[in-house]
């Protein structure tokens, strides 16, 4: 197929302002990656659109606990992964139990939520 640019799971985008950490999720509009680079504004970098990843997440003191298959949202506020719907965009899925002093959680990425 000749329109077919890529699976989809990792794209290149346009760093935001403030630029890109690899690692630390970043949301642009409706779009949520994993960069895969650290990169500064207006550069182009790979993001992971889908995947398993640890992240940092709401943590200790927060008394949020995760069980494996709840909805899991992005808190642009904070950089974090939370249970917290108000707000934030749902990103993906628990695949992990999480404890309410436990600082990293491991979501599935579900793209377009």
């Amino acid at each position: 197929m000749k329109t077919k640019i890529s699976s989809g799971d990792v794209i290149d985008i346009t760093a935001p302002a403030g630029g890109t950490t690899s690692g630390v999720g970043v949301k642009i509009g409706s779009l949520f990656v994993i960069p895969v680079t650290s990169n500064v504004a207006g550069d182009t970098v790979a993001g992971h659109r889908t995947g398993v990843f640890d992240h940092t997440a709401e943590g200790a003191g927060s008394g949020q606990a995760w069980a494996v298959g709840d909805d899991i949202y992005w808190d642009d506020t904070a950089k974090r992964l939370t249970k917290t719907t108000t707000s934030n965009t749902k990103v993906g899925v628990a695949v992990a139990a999480k404890t309410t002093t436990a600082t990293l959680g491991r979501i599935v990425l579900v793209p377009g939520l």
